[in-house]
């Protein structure tokens, strides 16, 4: 019953093609487990539909659920006979370029169904696979000689339970929201990842993986009784979803699973489901902390546009922010700004993507950076005037390349050009993954602002490396701010598809220091802002948020001579190991991570304050070891006294507990060796 063949180049290999002794076969009734049989997938055909469901930890989290689609011209896809089926068993190890882990095994067991139209005699295969932290599955039209335009995807999840869940509402062009902690029942329109805790204390999220030629999925509410919601995918502007040619697959439908909240973050599921990178040598790429001219923009003290002397990134400035950087233990500055055309914010052709303002030499500035040995990152802001961005992306990337610059922060902050398309639908993923891949093509890393969902594309492009899609910290610069528990939210939603640049490191935390520089725009409502946060508690952030750019992101002249700027300097922004301690999705974190022999420790928690006991039998060896640590006072607090700290060093052993308060809004951070 063989329906496809790969090749793959990996270090382990099984695979266990129709083993009988293994799985229970019936034409009606297909079931697969994984590899520690703690999930169940039960495919079935019933009145010539196909349905699936599932069993996690001995409790059935998804009921009969349906698949399926409907294309354009009256023609559905939804009457099928299974006509043959085949299981695969998978063992491998691979090595991640950067990422939460040195190493990731990829373990998974597969199902291949190959069923028949019965209405048009097409032939569609679905692949399941089913790992210990979840299960997914694609479609595939392998012969396919006509246009296909998909008008909806027939997916449907129907839970259980009317499950606990953290979401936030899809639009189809922006995930920058502040997440709802509601039962499932009342979520009605969902973007992914859609997060939940079951009735027998489980964990479920619902995401996808390797979006590629297709829309980005959103979940909409279908049958409220059942708690069922179909897969909805975000349109083109002439109301379709999908259009393709040839033989296509869509993206994997992901259901991650874990009996705690940490093993969500710990899950490798979403690059699992990616393909592996093509070329052997990505010694090029490496992962990168940094500073940079941005954050004085969003607090109003500086413009991105050269206008009434208030231009942020002059050649004076940059030089500033480069010793900075290279006195301190950071790697790269980030400028914004340095290229002609903010001044027309909005207009089509505004944005020149290779000519400096008159008053920034960027040619001195690299070549300065490199003698501080500092990497500069440049930007591409396109105000979402793609045609534009298309037209000139080789000539930008290549001007970009010849000065040296292999790190590009991109935007796309506004509307589509053309208009009516959705930041989130398929013109928009071909354009996000065309810069990619011509990113790649220049040896350029990726830090994409506005972007659609992360989908673990990263395994094969490892050149795409960062990501917005969040309401990250510059929304404290000019709104009603995040609170606490939204940080304590994140790592367990938006993070779950993949890294967040969510911008912490924010010492001035009433953002007070500047305030007679500060200008109002019409854009920024509130006259009063901070960071609702203590700076424990925001340096802790650069642990437990994972980004392998991680951003210090205030000014510099906050970091001067600070004496918690210690625990930053030199942090790496990749990791061997990640061990989540202990959290509670929405409350607290307490995290664990290795870079090497050094070990970053780090908690954060909500509006609460908080006693963590702190066991050290990750460290794994009876020896004593030296630590630094950075938490709250006895007096501190997120609102009244935000910028109260404690910084300690002595010795403890892999035996030892410790007790670490943390305030409200608080945290910590420890580093061990």
């Amino acid at each position: 019953m063989k329906i496809a063949k790969k090749t793959m180049i990996l270090a382990v290999l099984v695979i266990t093609i129709s083993a009988g002794s293994l799985y229970l076969f019936s034409k009606n009734d297909i079931k697969i487990s994984s590899p520690s049989g703690e999930i169940i997938l039960n495919v079935v055909e019933k009145d010539n539909k196909l349905f699936f469901n599932a069993t996690f930890n001995n409790e059935k989290i998804i009921d009969n659920s349906s698949l399926g689609f409907v294309f354009s011209n009256n023609d559905s896809l939804i009457h099928f006979k299974i006509l043959e089926f085949e299981k695969n068993s998978y063992d491998a190890t691979w090595k991640p370029a950067w990422g939460q882990f040195s190493e990731i095994r990829n373990n998974y067991n597969e199902l291949i169904i190959k069923a028949e139209d019965l209405i048009n005699n097409r032939i569609l295969n679905i692949y399941f696979r089913v790992y210990d932290d979840g299960f997914a599955f694609r479609y595939e039209f392998p012969d396919n000689s006509k246009p296909i335009i998909i008008m909806e995807e027939l997916t449907e999840f129907c839970f259980t339970y009317d499950n606990k869940s953290w979401w936030i509402e899809a639009d189809y062009g922006s995930l920058e929201k502040l997440y709802n902690v509601t039962n499932i029942s009342n979520a009605l329109n969902v973007a992914t990842p859609f997060t939940m805790k079951t009735a027998e204390g489980n964990y479920i999220s619902i995401l996808e993986a390797e979006i590629d030629n297709y829309s980005s999925m959103t979940l909409r509410e279908s049958d409220k009784k059942r708690y069922c919601f179909n897969v909805s995918l975000v349109p083109w502007a002439d109301g379709s979803a999908v259009k393709t040619e040839g033989a296509f697959t869509s993206p994997w439908r992901c259901v991650q699973v874990s009996k705690n909240a940490g093993g969500l973050i710990t899950s490798s599921l979403v690059l699992n489901l990616n393909e592996p990178a093509k070329d052997a040598d990505y010694s090029w790429i490496k992962p990168i902390t940094y500073v940079g001219i941005w954050w004085e923009m969003h607090l109003g003290i500086s413009e991105w546009a050269m206008i009434d002397n208030r231009h942020g990134a002059t050649t004076e400035n940059t030089k500033k922010y480069i010793d900075f950087a290279a006195n301190n233990g950071i790697q790269g500055v980030l400028i914004e700004g340095w290229n002609t055309g903010w001044e027309k914010w909005g207009a089509e052709g505004a944005y020149d993507f290779t000519t400096p303002y008159p008053d920034f030499d960027i040619k001195a500035i690299v070549e300065y950076a490199k003698e501080r040995n500092i990497e500069i990152i440049g930007h591409h802001e396109t105000g979402g005037d793609i045609i534009s961005f298309e037209k000139n992306l080789e000539k930008a990337f290549q001007f970009y390349k010849d000065l040296g610059i292999n790190y590009v922060k991109t935007g796309y902050a506004g509307g589509i050009i053309p208009r009516g398309e959705h930041h989130h639908g398929q013109y928009m993923v071909n354009h996000y993954n065309k810069v990619m891949r011509t990113a790649m093509k220049y040896q350029i890393m990726l830090n994409v602002h506005e972007p659609v969902i992360p989908s673990g594309l990263s395994r094969t492009y490892p050149n795409l490396m960062t990501f917005e899609g969040v309401r990250g910290g510059e929304w404290n610069a000019w709104s009603e701010g995040n609170p606490p528990s939204h940080t304590c939210i994140l790592p367990f939603t938006r993070g779950l598809a993949g890294p967040m640049d969510y911008t912490p490191g924010i010492f001035n935390i009433k953002q007070d220091n500047f305030e007679h520089k500060r200008i109002k725009r019409d854009w920024q409502p509130y006259t009063t802002t901070e960071s609702r946060s203590t700076i424990s508690n925001q340096i802790a952030l650069m642990v437990i948020l994972y980004s392998p750019w991680q951003m210090a992101a205030d000014l510099i002249e906050n970091y001067e001579n600070h004496p918690a700027f210690r625990l930053i300097s030199g942090m790496p922004a990749t990791w061997d190991e990640t061990i989540v301690i202990e959290a509670e999705i929405g409350r607290y974190i307490v995290m664990a991570r290795r870079s090497g022999e050094k070990w970053y420790v780090a908690g954060i928690t909500d509006e609460l304050e908080r006693d963590i006991k702190l066991n050290f039998d990750f460290l794994n060896s009876s020896k004593h070891f030296t630590f630094l640590l950075c938490k709250d006072t006895e007096d501190s607090h997120y609102k009244n006294n935000p910028e109260s700290y404690l910084i300690k060093q002595q010795q403890i052993s892999s035996t030892q507990h410790m007790q670490i308060r943390m305030a409200a809004g608080g945290g910590f951070i420890m580093i061990i060796e």
